[in-house]
C-alpha cells in the first residue's frame, strides 16, 4: 500500500518491491492536499500509478484509491477497496516517505489491528532525501511535525502509542524551539 504524498519516491519504492515479488497487488492511496494539488493535479494515487507503470508494474496489479486526505483515510479507504476487489489481506507492506514509517505503522495498527503490518520506504539517507526534496528546512519541519503526531495522535485515538526515546524527544523540543514548526498540528 503506497500512501500518497508529494514524494514520488513512494511509487518508485512500491514498484521495486512489487518487482521483487513481495506482494501481488499494489494499492496507491491519496487524493490531494494543499501541498500536492499543483504537483499532482489528478490526485496523488493517480500520479503514483502512472509512475509505477514505467518501471514495469502491470496495470492489472494496481488498485487506485483517489479520495484519502490523511493517513487514517489511506488505511480505511484502501481496506474498503481491497475488500471490494475480493483481495484477502493478512499482511500489509506500507510504503511511505522515510520519516513517516512510525506514524503510518501506528495508524494502521489502530485501524487494521488484525493485519500484520510492515513498513518500507525508498532507501535514502537523510542527506539524499533532503536533496530529493530540495528544501532542508521543509524536511526538518516535516520530521518535527511527524514526530508531534506520533506523540499526540494516540491521545486522540488516531494511532497506537509508541515509545519515543528521551534523546529523540529532547531533539524534538530543541528543533521546535529553533523554529522548525511549520508542519505542526494546530499551526
Amino acid at each position: 500500500m503506497g500512501l500518497g504524498s508529494h514524494d514520488l519516491g513512494v511509487a518508485t519504492a512500491a514498484a521495486g518491491l512489487y518487482r521483487g515479488g513481495l506482494f501481488p497487488v499494489v494499492v496507491f492511496s491519496g487524493g490531494n492536499s494543499a501541498t500536492t494539488r499543483a504537483r499532482f493535479p489528478r490526485g496523488e494515487a493517480v500520479h503514483y500509478r502512472e509512475h509505477a507503470l514505467g518501471p514495469g508494474v502491470p496495470d492489472g496489479a494496481i488498485l487506485v484509491e483517489p479520495r484519502a486526505a490523511n493517513t487514517g483515510q489511506n488505511v480505511t479507504f484502501s481496506r474498503e477497496l481491497l475488500a471490494e476487489a475480493g483481495v484477502q489481506v493478512e499482511s500489509l507492506l506500507l510504503i511511505f516517505k522515510p520519516y513517516m514509517e512510525r506514524r503510518s505503522y501506528a495508524t494502521c495498527r489502530r485501524l487494521w489491528p488484525e493485519a500484520e503490518v510492515v513498513c518500507a520506504c525508498e532507501p535514502l539517507g537523510l542527506d539524499d532525501y533532503i536533496k530529493s526534496i530540495g528544501d532542508e528546512k521543509l524536511v526538518v519541519d516535516m520530521l518535527v511535525g511527524d514526530l508531534q503526531r506520533v506523540i499526540e495522535y494516540p491521545k486522540l485515538g488516531f494511532a497506537v502509542e509508541q515509545d519515543v526515546p528521551g534523546d529523540v524527544y529532547d531533539a524534538y523540543v530543541r528543533l521546535r524551539g529553533a523554529g522548525f514548526d511549520s508542519r505542526l498540528i494546530g499551526t
